[in-house]
């Protein structure tokens, strides 16, 4: 039964995040509550208690279809909007957490502004975030990266190192299939990640919002322990995105 007492947790948080109108997030808790629960109520012998899960299983189903197309139906008028609160020392907010539900098939080119993928930490982040993309997208061609050129000159050559041991690895990751450009930009400012899918994540601070932990702490190579600097995340959806990207593409 504990399987079961976890599934309950899990749609708990999926009925308050549907009421908050967090609806990707809710979806993700309803799917995953459900999953959890059909797979619970086989070890369960007493046929009653089957009985009574049966009927919970098949209304969460249904909820999540319904929010499903609910989305499906913003996404399309153009009117989605979503917000994620990260607050001062919170925990739980990996990138996984933040970006993975967005990242599928359907992901071809990835395009992020950040202004500050600079110093080791911060290249060390876009390395993270580049691999949850290459696990999470099986169709990915290209990441765009636009940032800001240090303004020191041997630290402007030592970014550009860095980031040119990025592209290669992943060239040499993905035999080519993946490619990394990289452009500097002396007049961006915005935060923005944008799937060519049409999802537009922007972050206050980037991809830059954990704290610094000492190398032998929890946390330091699981971002779900690391703290988090206090920030917003407003996502939404460009139904034009897609479309604009593809006739770029071709």
């Amino acid at each position: 039964m504990e399987g079961v007492r976890y599934a309950s947790s899990v749609l708990l948080r999926a009925v308050d995040l549907d009421s908050a109108q967090k609806y990707t997030e809710s979806l993700v808790c309803y799917q995953e509550g459900v999953q959890i629960l059909v797979n619970s109520i086989k070890s369960i012998e007493d046929e009653s208690v089957r009985a009574k899960l049966k009927p919970k299983i098949e209304e969460y189903m249904g909820r999540a279809e319904k929010l499903k197309k609910h989305i499906e139906e913003l996404k399309k008028k153009g009117s989605f909007r979503e917000k994620m609160q990260i607050d001062e020392d919170a925990t739980g907010y990996s990138y996984d957490k933040v970006f993975s539900r967005f990242l599928d098939h359907s992901v071809h080119r990835i395009e992020v502004e950040d202004p500050y993928i600079r110093s080791p930490h911060q290249c060390d982040n876009f390395l993270r975030f580049v691999e949850m993309c290459l696990r999470q997208c099986p169709n990915l061609q290209t990441i765009a990266l636009t940032t800001r050129a240090d303004d020191n000159q041997n630290s402007h050559r030592e970014q550009n190192t860095r980031l040119s041991t990025i592209r290669k690895s992943i060239q040499a990751f993905s035999g080519g299939k993946v490619q990394l450009n990289v452009e500097f930009s002396e007049v961006l400012h915005d935060r923005e990640i944008r799937l060519d899918n049409g999802w537009v994540i922007k972050i206050g601070r980037g991809l830059d919002y954990f704290k610094p932990v000492d190398r032998l702490s929890v946390g330091w190579s699981d971002y779900h322990f690391r703290p988090c600097k206090a920030t917003t995340v407003d996502i939404f959806h460009n139904k034009d995105l897609h479309r604009c990207h593809y006739l770029t593409c071709f």
